[in-house]
């Protein structure tokens, strides 16, 4: 069994946006040495001017300064680039060294992206996140983690940093949860919103409703977490984007396609934030699909 990846072995992070930067940083307050890199120079400059970390020259570099490297991207493709480029991480990387994807990616590509890391004897875990940039900043993550045992055993100490770990299984199947458990994310946000609009219409207050909901059998985090604190004062900046959760239902809709489950809903729900981000932009707060909504109440013809 391969030993467990403890300080002072040198962690490298690739992605240090809304999620990445306070991961990163709970696993340089647990000890981990880290070399670091963003396709944004801005993100980097303001990582290493708070905390103490490496810059490799690239990610050859930054592949070859480290026994494991985590990545935080927005999907699997700009995962693959970063890894399998000619001077990509992979090609830094020593035998025996770990890959622990935390984005959000396709399951099917991450198994194909194990195998071909395995060539190289390379092992990869796909642990994506769960609990946004509240959780990310106080290490209580939920992290679903695919892999093999042994592999998963490995990484466990460095994500335990960040959160708590519930090994899923084989390869791709920590971003198969993590594509599920959004698609039932994204359907309460948009039940929730038109339950709630429907009933302002009719005369009902918002705040009273999420009070009702909340103490009856309609509640969820929707209501107990997002309404009180990011819709009802209009604040929408939870810091997750309105077109990564539609990135993350179409990778839920191809998960449920791929196994001939029933998806009436999913469906539905797709084409919805799909329309949602067209209309106001990938980079909208994810919440922002309340706006939306309400804009389509007030004028039917624009949805």
């Amino acid at each position: 069994m391969a030993s467990n990846i403890r300080p002072p072995e040198r962690i490298g992070f690739v992605g240090l946006g809304n999620m990445g930067a306070p991961m990163a940083r709970r696993l340089a307050a647990a000890g981990y040495p880290l070399a670091v890199a963003d396709a944004n120079p801005e993100a980097v400059a303001r990582f290493t001017a708070e905390t103490a970390c490496e810059r490799p020259a690239d990610l050859k570099a930054l592949g070859a300064a480290c026994r494991a490297v985590i990545t935080m991207l927005p999907d699997g493709h700009t995962v693959r680039k970063v890894l399998l480029d000619a001077n990509g991480i992979a090609a830094g990387l020593r035998p025996g060294s770990f890959v622990i994807d935390m984005s959000s990616s396709a399951p099917g590509g991450t198994r194909e992206l194990a195998a071909e890391l395995a060539k190289q004897d390379l092992s990869l875990v796909d642990a994506p996140v769960s609990g946004g940039v509240r959780k990310a900043v106080d290490g209580s993550l939920a992290i679903m983690a695919g892999g093999s045992p042994d592999a998963v055993a490995a990484c466990r100490p460095a994500l335990e940093t960040m959160g708590k770990v519930f090994p899923t299984g084989g390869s791709g199947t920590g971003h198969a949860m993590k594509a599920l458990n959004n698609y039932l994310s994204a359907a309460t946000l948009t039940a929730t919103a038109e339950a709630v609009l429907a009933g302002t219409q009719f005369g009902l207050d918002p705040k009273l409703m999420i009070d009702v909901l909340n103490a009856s059998t309609g509640r969820s985090a929707t209501t107990e977490f997002k309404y009180p604190t990011y819709v009802l004062p209009r604040r929408f900046d939870s810091g997750f984007a309105l077109g990564l959760m539609a990135k993350d239902l179409r990778l839920a809709l191809e998960l449920a396609r791929s196994t001939g489950t029933p998806r009436v809903l999913l469906e539905e729900l797709s084409v919805l934030w799909d329309e949602a981000e067209q209309r106001i932009g990938f980079r909208a707060d994810h919440t922002e699909l309340v706006r939306f909504l309400e804009d389509r109440t007030r004028d039917p013809d624009r949805g």
